[in-house]
C-alpha cells in the first residue's frame, strides 16, 4: 500500500508539471461536456447536484472534476470511467429534489454527489433508498441517518467539537453564555449535549438559547433577534448556524456593535470550515471571533489542487476573487470522488445487472474504500468518513487573515496510548496551559481578554508636580498618620479608565522622589525609566509622550491636547491701536477715494441740488462733509440724479466692506498682543525640564527657562526690554491651568503640534495599554474628558490659531487685500462721468454745433468757389446732395 502510495505521489508531482503546460493550451478534463470521450468498455453515470449561484457550489464542482481527472491519469489502466452530469439546485430544497428525479428519468444516474443542506440531505436520502441509489452528501440529513443508502462524505467528530468549545469556555472561565444555532438544521443532537457539557464540565450555564433565526430568515429578523439578545447584557456568544447564514448574521451584528469591544463569539467548524469562501468583507466584520475548524494536513498535492483551481477560475473570470485556500467541502468532496471513481473499477459493474443490484455492489466497495486522500485518513464506518485528523482553533485576524492558536484534541495527547474519552480529558488540561492568550484577537482590536475573576495589582509611581501645576497631580502626605492621597486630573482620568475594564484592577499610587532632590520636582525622564527597570507596573501624571522614551516603554493614547502654546500678556498701553487694523496706504487710499467719490457726486448734483450750490467756499466744505460722512453712514444731502445714487451705493457698499474688516481686526488686536515667533528682538522662555528640547525646533535664539506660575507672571510682566519675555512656550495643558487663574491679564496662542501630549505608562508588550487607550477613546468621545478639564482647570482660555500669529504685522490690512473694491467703485465713478457728460444739455448743444460747423466743412470740400461761377446757395447744395 505505501509502495503504491509513493508511486502515485511520484507520479503526480511529475503531471502536475505537464498539466500545467497542457491546460495553457486548452482544458482536456473529463466532464459531461467532453468533445473527445475515451472508449472505455463501461461507463458509470454520476450527478452532481449543486449550487452553482454560490462560490462554493462552483469550486466543489471543480474539484468533483478535477478528481475524476486525476484518477484516470494515474490509473490510465482502468476499464470504468465514470461520466459527470451536474445541476443547479439554487440552494432551494425542491429543486434539489427536481433534478435527481430528471437525473434518475433522463441520464440513468448510479449515483448522485450534492445536499448541501439538511433539507436536501433528507429528500435526496429518500429517494435513494426508494431506487437503491447510492448518494453521497455534503451535509448530514435533519434526523438520525438511518437511510442505508445514504453516505456522509463530511467528517465531524462532534462530541470533540463539544469537549473543546467547553474547554474554551473553561479556559477563559465564562459563567453564562448566550447559544444561537439555526432553528431548522441544527438542534436535534449537538444543542443538547453543547447544554450539557457546559453544566457538567465548566460549571456554568446558557443564559439563553435562540433558535429565531434560520437560513431563511430576513436580515430584519436577524436583527430583531439580535437586538433582543443585546438586552439580557451577555457578551459571550456559541455560534453554530450554517455556512449559508454565518455571514449575514455578523454583518449584522456588526451593525449593531456586537462584534467590538468586550464580546466574545466562538464558532463551530460547521460554519468556519467555509470561511475562506467567504467575502474578505465579511471576514473582517467578524474580526475577533474563535472558532472550531476542521485540520486538513498541508501536502504537495493539496497545494497543486489549489493552484491548478485558481488557475483556471481565474482564466475563465480575471475578476473574480482569488480561491485563498480550498474550504472543507471541496477537498472533502474531491478525496470522496476518488473513492467512487475507485469503488466504480473495483465493482466491473456489468450492463447485465440491475439497478438495484448495481446501487448495492457500488455502495459495498465505496464503504470499504481506505486510503490516504488529501484530507488525511479515508474511511468509512456506518455510513460516515471516519475523521483521522484534529480540529484547528482559529482566530480571525483583522484584514481578513485567519491564524491557527491550537489543535484540539492536542496533537500531543491523541498519540498516546489512551481511551477517547481520556485523550478528550488529558486534552483540556494541555489547553488550559499550552493556548497562548496574548496571541488571540478578540472583537474590537483587544489582544487579550481576562476573566472577570482575575484581579490585576499595580504599582503605580506619580509625579511630584512642579510649582503651580497641583491640578495635574497632587501629593498630599499626612505627617501624623502617614498616609499619601494622590489626587489631580491626571489621577482622576486613569481611574474612570480602570474602572471601565471589564476585569478588576487594584492600584497603588507611589510619589516618585528621586535621590537628586529635584526642588523643580520629580526628573521625568527617570520616572518613566522605573518602569523599565519593572520597580513600577505603571506611571500615571503629565508624561509627555516621547520617541526617546518610546523606547523603552509602551503609551496609552493621550488624554491631553497635543502640541504646545505660547503665552502672551495683554497688550493695554498702545493709545494708537486704532489706527494698526488698517496699513498707512489702505488709509490714504479710502480717504482719496471718498473724496473721489463726493467731488464726482458734486458735479452730477450742484447744477440741480441746491444742497450742492452756493460760493465756492461752500461747495468745497460740501464736497469734504459728504467725503467723510459717508464713512460712517451719516450723510444727509439728498440726492436726486440716478447717477449720483449709483456711485453713493457702490461706495457705501465698499466701506461697509472695509469697516466689517476694521472692527473685527481691532477686536482681535485688542484681544490678543501679537509677537513675531521667528523674532530676533524678542525674549522667548519656556518650562524648565522636557520642555527645553522644542526650542530649537521653532527657531527661537533668545530663549530662557522657568520653573514656577511666578516666575511666568514676573518675565512676563517685565517683557523683553525689560529683561523679562514677550510670551512663555509650554505644553497646551500647563497653559490652560496657568489661564484659568490669571486669564483676565494673559491670553494662549496655539502654535503648533509638535509634542503628543501626556499619556500614560506602560512597560513594553502590556495588554493594559491597548485596555486603557481604549477606555480613553471613550471618555473622550463621551465628552467626559472634557467635564474633567472644566471640574480641574475652569477653561477660560483665548485660543488663536497658528497662522494668526506667525507675523507681527498679520493682521494688518492692506490695498492688496481689496483691490478687486477699489476697482468697482473706480469703474462705478468713470461710469458715471462719462455717462453725466453725455447726457447733459451743454454737451448736446456742443456736439450739434461741431456737427453743424463739420457739414460745412464738408460742403465747402465738395462745392467750393469755381472759376468766374457765383457761390451756390446752402440749401441748394443740400438739395442737391440728396
Amino acid at each position: 500500500m505505501e509502495f503504491r502510495r509513493l508511486r502515485q505521489t511520484i507520479i503526480l508531482y511529475f503531471l502536475t508539471i505537464c498539466c500545467l503546460i497542457h491546460h495553457l493550451c486548452g482544458d482536456n478534463e473529463k466532464t459531461n461536456n467532453d468533445t473527445n470521450p475515451i472508449i472505455v468498455e463501461d461507463q458509470v453515470h454520476v450527478g452532481v447536484i449543486l449550487n452553482m449561484g454560490s462560490r462554493e457550489g462552483k469550486i466543489v464542482l471543480r474539484c468533483i472534476s478535477m478528481a475524476l481527472f486525476d484518477i484516470y491519469l494515474v490509473h490510465n489502466n482502468y476499464s470504468t470511467r465514470v461520466v459527470l452530469y451536474s445541476k443547479d439546485s439554487k440552494g432551494e430544497p425542491m429543486t434539489a429534489l427536481s433534478a435527481a428525479l430528471d437525473f434518475l428519468e433522463n441520464n440513468k444516474v448510479e449515483a448522485i454527489i450534492g445536499a448541501q443542506t439538511s433539507v436536501e440531505a433528507n429528500l435526496l436520502a429518500e429517494i435513494g433508498e426508494a431506487v437503491k441509489l447510492p448518494i453521497m452528501s455534503l451535509s448530514p440529513p435533519l434526523t438520525d441517518n438511518k437511510y442505508p443508502f445514504f453516505v456522509e462524505i463530511m467528517s465531524t467528530d462532534e462530541a470533540a467539537e463539544i469537549k473543546g468549545i467547553s474547554a474554551l469556555i473553561e479556559v477563559f472561565k465564562w459563567r453564562d453564555v448566550i447559544l444561537l444555532y439555526d432553528n431548522k438544521d441544527y438542534e436535534r443532537d449537538f444543542i443538547p449535549s453543547l447544554v450539557n457539557s457546559f453544566q457538567e464540565n465548566t460549571h456554568g450555564s446558557v443564559a439563553y438559547k435562540s433558535s429565531n433565526i434560520a437560513s431563511s430568515s430576513s436580515n430584519e429578523e436577524i436583527i430583531e433577534e439580535l437586538q433582543k439578545l443585546m438586552k439580557l447584557k451577555i457578551k459571550v456568544f456559541v455560534v453554530h448556524v450554517s455556512h449559508f447564514l454565518a455571514p449575514r448574521l455578523f454583518l449584522s451584528a456588526n451593525k449593531l456593535g456586537m462584534m467590538g469591544e468586550g464580546y466574545a463569539w466562538i464558532m463551530t467548524s460547521t460554519s468556519m470550515d467555509f470561511l475562506h469562501s467567504m467575502d474578505l468583507s465579511i471576514i473582517e466584520s467578524m474580526q475577533g471571533v474563535l472558532g472550531f475548524k476542521s485540520s486538513i494536513p498541508a501536502s504537495m498535492s493539496l497545494y497543486s489542487l489549489t493552484s491548478r483551481l485558481r488557475r483556471k477560475f481565474y482564466l475563465q473570470d480575471p475578476n473574480m476573487e482569488a480561491i485563498r485556500e480550498l474550504s472543507t467541502d471541496g477537498i472533502r468532496a474531491y478525496d470522496a470522488t476518488w473513492a467512487l471513481a475507485e469503488a466504480v473499477e473495483r465493482a466491473r459493474l456489468k450492463n447485465s445487472m440491475t439497478r438495484s443490484s448495481k446501487g448495492v455492489v457500488l455502495l459495498k466497495d465505496l464503504l470499504q474504500s481506505r486510503f490516504k486522500g488529501l484530507s488525511g485518513e479515508i474511511q468509512y464506518l456506518n455510513r460516515k468518513l471516519i475523521s483521522s485528523e484534529p480540529f484547528e482553533i482559529v482566530n480571525v485576524m483583522g484584514k481578513g487573515k485567519i491564524k491557527r492558536v491550537e489543535f484540539w484534541p492536542c496533537k500531543e495527547e491523541k498519540t498516546k496510548n489512551s481511551s477517547r474519552k481520556q485523550q478528550l480529558i488529558n486534552s483540556r488540561r494541555s489547553l488550559a496551559s499550552t493556548i497562548d492568550l496574548e496571541r488571540i484577537i478578540w472583537p474590537g482590536g483587544l489582544k487579550r481578554k481576562l476573566s472577570s475573576n482575575e484581579t490585576i495589582k499595580l504599582r503605580i509611581g506619580v509625579p511630584i508636580v512642579r510649582s503651580g501645576f497641583e491640578e495635574l497631580v497632587r501629593v498630599d502626605r499626612d505627617p501624623e498618620t502617614n498616609i499619601t492621597q494622590v489626587t489631580g486630573f491626571s489621577i482622576d482620568v486613569f481611574k474612570a479608565a480602570i474602572v471601565a475594564l471589564p476585569y478588576e484592577v487594584h492600584c497603588e499610587f507611589i510619589p516618585y522622589d528621586d535621590d537628586k532632590r529635584n526642588p523643580d520636582g520629580t526628573n521625568y525622564n527617570d520616572l518613566v525609566y522605573q518602569v523599565y527597570l519593572k520597580k513600577f507596573d505603571a506611571v500615571v501624571g503629565d508624561v509627555t509622550i516621547t520617541s526617546n522614551r518610546s523606547q523603552y516603554v509602551d503609551f496609552t493614547v493621550p488624554y491631553t491636547d497635543l502640541g504646545v502654546g505660547m503665552l502672551v500678556r495683554n497688550d493695554k498701553d498702545n493709545m494708537w491701536i486704532f489706527f494698526k487694523p488698517l496699513s498707512a496706504c489702505l488709509w490714504i487710499t479710502i480717504v482719496s477715494f471718498s473724496i473721489l467719490t463726493a467731488f464726482v457726486v458734486w458735479i452730477v448734483e450742484h447744477r440741480t441740488n441746491k444742497k450742492f450750490q452756493g460760493t465756492p467756499g461752500e461747495q468745497i466744505g460740501t464736497v469734504f462733509w459728504f467725503a467723510f460722512s459717508t464713512l460712517v453712514f451719516a450723510y444727509t444731502e439728498k440726492l436726486s440724479n440716478n447717477l449720483a445714487k449709483f456711485v453713493v451705493i457702490v461706495w457705501v457698499f465698499l466701506v461697509l466692506i472695509l469697516t466689517s474688516t476694521y472692527t473685527a481686526t481691532l477686536a482681535s488686536m485688542m484681544t490678543v498682543k501679537q509677537i513675531q515667533l521667528n523674532s530676533r528682538e524678542n525674549n522667548i522662555g519656556y518650562q524648565s525640564g522636557a520642555l527645553g528640547v522644542i526650542v530649537n525646533p521653532l527657531n527661537f535664539t533668545l530663549a530662557k527657562s522657568y520653573h514656577s506660575v511666578k516666575e511666568y507672571i514676573d518675565a512676563l510682566t517685565k517683557g523683553s526690554k525689560h529683561g523679562g519675555v514677550s510670551g512663555i512656550i509650554d505644553e497646551v495643558t500647563y497653559i490652560k491651568i496657568f489661564l484659568a487663574k490669571y486669564s483676565a491679564d494673559y491670553s494662549m496662542i496655539k502654535t503648533k503640534s509638535i509634542t503628543n501630549g501626556f499619556a500614560f505608562v506602560f512597560p513594553k508588550g502590556s495588554n493594559l495599554v491597548h485596555d486603557v487607550s481604549m477606555q480613553i477613546e471613550r471618555l473622550r468621545q463621551e465628552e467626559i474628558l472634557i467635564e474633567m478639564e472644566k471640574t480641574w482647570f475652569h477653561e477660560k482660555t483665548t485660543f488663536m490659531s497658528a497662522e494668526d500669529v506667525t507675523q507681527s504685522d498679520l493682521n494688518t490690512i492692506d490695498v492688496y487685500n481689496f483691490r478687486g473694491l477699489f476697482v468697482i467703485s473706480g469703474g462705478s465713478l468713470a461710469i458715471a462721468l462719462f455717462l453725466f457728460t453725455v447726457l447733459s444739455p451743454r454737451f448736446r448743444n456742443l456736439i450739434r454745433r461741431e456737427l453743424q460747423s463739420l457739414r460745412m466743412f464738408l460742403s465747402h470740400l465738395v462745392y467750393g468757389t469755381e472759376q468766374n461761377c457765383m457761390p451756390v446757395p446752402m440749401q441748394l447744395v443740400v438739395h442737391a446732395v440728396h
